[in-house]
């Protein structure tokens, strides 16, 4: 008799492993955000060097979420998951190699981080592939699932800064980057022991064609943009990711950091608002677990953003003093935990097994796509503006956002689960027809 069969503990190890992976990945990757352009900075002092390397690697990113789709649709995506975060295993830790040979130069460095975030793309993609499975094998709702995802992400998200920023102190940046190179093999090596391989779904292995040719890379990418075109609520997400990411750009990059040093003017207030942030984030995204399938999508999106958006930027412009600031950060911050969970279950609902890997990866890329532009165009308008304006300004974008789903009857959908029909098979069939016409 084999125990990993009959054993219910057993049943709840691939999702568990897919928590502890969500969790420890995002560790290692703020870590990495801290003490690469630590070093730059300290290397060079040149804040153009470490804008590029800092770009190099969203853009690796940005492309693998585009263009690796395919590849986690054909092949097993454990395989995919455990060989990317072999990659940036990899290239993370030639750079504190190549420093100890003193061969680290900065264009190197620019490379190096394209490859982690080429890597870090096609990882996570495969990840959210595996997850439905983790999930129906253990028995919990998606919710529940995404939910748990979520908050072990930001456990790892608030816990990898700080981390890094004693690391740096004691033995620098470079050494520090072996957390990360730490990270992400442990992360191949839970993907591997305790996610089942399974075997390689029908008509995922290239095979599409007349015959059983091997399909086009290309109409693979048109199949997936075309899904995701046709599926009115998924486009509609996709479209809100695309800007409230650029006004998260914005904020994140340019006007929190603003705030911390023109308004509260301390250095540990603006890290105990960003804590605030991700503690709310945290409660959040466990709170959604526990009762998300109970609560209309619709007006948990609304309520989410409305938090997130307009209520924070507004907190914020008006100015408390730190002990009414940090606990009204907190409870803004429940939004950003409910959000990302909320949407990928509406994604897993409906988009088909077969295109999981092209449409999440798009997703993923409209969430990046607009973050540096949204970055740019803030530097403008915080020095016109002021910091408090600015501010203003942000909210009422992001209270343009939220008031969409009230307006625009598409957003209904999401209180209405696809027919028995789906997940659109029929309308996958008609995009594949498109993409391979002798089908």
């Amino acid at each position: 008799m084999n125990p990993r069969t009959f054993s219910p503990s057993w049943h709840k190890a691939p999702l568990a492993a897919l928590v502890a992976v969500a969790g420890v990945s995002a560790l290692g990757m703020a870590a990495t955000l801290v003490a690469v352009p630590w070093f730059v900075l300290h290397r060079t002092g040149s804040g153009t060097w470490t804008g590029l390397v800092a770009a190099a690697e969203t853009a690796g990113l940005l492309c693998s979420a585009v263009l690796a789709g395919p590849v986690v649709d054909r092949l097993q995506a454990r395989a995919v998951s455990a060989g990317a975060d072999l990659l940036t295993a990899a290239a993370l830790a030639l750079i504190p190699l190549l420093h100890a040979l003193d061969a680290l130069a900065l264009p190197v460095l620019v490379v190096l981080a394209f490859v982690v975030g080429a890597a870090r793309g096609p990882a996570e993609t495969a990840r959210q592939v595996l997850l439905p499975a983790a999930v129906e094998r253990a028995s919990v709702t998606m919710e529940a699932g995404t939910g748990a995802v979520e908050a072990a992400r930001r456990i790892g998200l608030m816990t990898g800064a700080p981390l890094a920023g004693l690391l740096i102190a004691v033995m620098g940046p470079v050494r520090t980057l072996c957390t990360d190179v730490g990270a992400a093999l442990l992360c191949c090596v839970l993907v591997v022991a305790l996610l089942p391989s399974g075997p390689r779904p029908a008509g995922q292995d290239g095979r599409d064609g007349p015959g059983g040719a091997v399909a086009s890379y290309l109409a693979d990418l048109r199949a997936g943009w075309a899904y995701l075109g046709g599926d009115r609520p998924v486009r509609a997400v996709a479209a809100v990711l695309l800007v409230t990411n650029a006004l998260d750009g914005a904020l994140n990059g340019v006007l929190y950091p603003a705030y911390g040093t023109q308004v509260l003017r301390s250095s540990g207030l603006f890290g105990a608002m960003v804590t605030a942030i991700g503690a709310g984030a945290l409660l959040g995204a466990a709170v959604y677990g526990r009762i998300g399938r109970r609560l209309p999508r619709r007006t948990l999106f609304v309520g989410g953003f409305l938090l997130v958006g307009a209520v924070r930027c507004a907190t914020l412009a008006v100015g408390p003093p730190p002990w009414a600031l940090l606990p009204l950060l907190a409870l803004t911050g429940l939004g950003s935990g409910v959000l990302a969970p909320l949407m990928m279950s509406v994604a897993y609902e409906r988009v088909p097994e077969a295109v999981r890997g092209r449409v999440f990866g798009m997703l993923t890329a409209c969430a990046l796509a607009a973050t540096p532009l949204g970055m740019l165009a803030a530097g403008p308008v915080l020095d016109g503006w002021g910091v408090t304006r600015a501010l203003v300004a942000t909210g009422v974008v992001y209270l343009g956002v939220t008031v969409a789903p009230l307006v625009f009857p598409v957003w209904r959908e999401l209180d209405a689960p696809p027919s028995p029909r789906a997940p659109h098979d029929d309308r996958y069939a008609r995009d594949r027809e498109v993409c391979h016409p002798s089908l």
